[in-house]
């Protein structure tokens, strides 16, 4: 099994990628995570995305495409994996399309979650943190508040909300997000991959969704 995972930031991406990873032996494979493999190996690509890392700077698309690409080409590149935040445009989708078809690597299929922004501005919104290193306890205004607002139960600390989660913020990400999955879309439904997975509702039942769109397409196995 090798899929791709889409859908807009807050979407539960990252609890479906590890959920799919535990369940079916999977390599779970974040841009970030490789990243910073990369930039501890001190591979070359490593050392061409480590000052953007650290000036707290976006890595450019061709340099995070080098990347993966540099982690298929390894002896231990993953054979069944969940991608998790790649590709995020088209110009990386077909960069990817290539560095599969050059392993002989076929996917399986790509999964969109679809959440409404509205729901997604809920979710983002809503979350706040604990800021004291150690605890860096979570909470979530409406499904996990603190027992005092704004206060870490844990702690005592005052909780603090994360720049990218002001509802401002989460709008213009969602902005940039649509514009980038108007052009995925198609590119993967023209190539009979593309599976639409609701992504309101309780973790084990989206996780169920997913199986079953994984297993079914057009009453024939996937």
């Amino acid at each position: 099994m090798r899929l791709i995972l889409l859908g807009p930031p807050g979407s539960g991406k990252g609890t479906q990628a590890a959920l799919l990873c535990r369940r079916n032996r999977l390599e779970h494979i974040g841009t970030g995570d490789i990243l910073r493999q990369a930039i501890t190996a001190r591979s070359p690509c490593g050392e061409r995305a480590q000052p953007f890392v650290e000036a707290g700077k976006l890595v450019p698309d061709d340099l995070v495409n080098d990347i993966v690409a540099e982690r298929f080409a390894r002896e231990d590149r993953p054979e069944r994996f969940v991608m998790d935040g790649y590709p995020r445009t088209l110009a990386q989708a077909a960069a990817f399309d290539q560095v599969l078809h050059q392993r002989f690597l076929n996917l399986t299929s790509v999964v969109l979650l679809t959440v409404s922004d509205e729901e997604i501005v809920a979710r983002l919104a809503g979350r706040w943190s604990c800021p004291k290193p150690g605890c860096k306890a979570t909470y979530h205004t409406t499904s996990n508040p603190p027992r005092v607002p704004g206060v870490c139960d844990v702690c005592g600390k005052r909780l603090m909300q994360r720049d990218d989660d002001h509802v401002d913020t989460v709008r213009r990400r969602l902005i940039v997000y649509h514009k980038n999955t108007a052009e995925l879309v198609p590119h993967y439904r023209a190539q009979g991959l593309l599976r639409e997975v609701p992504g309101e509702g309780e973790i084990e039942q989206v996780y169920q969704g997913i199986m079953k769109a994984l297993t079914t397409q057009a009453g024939r196995p996937c």
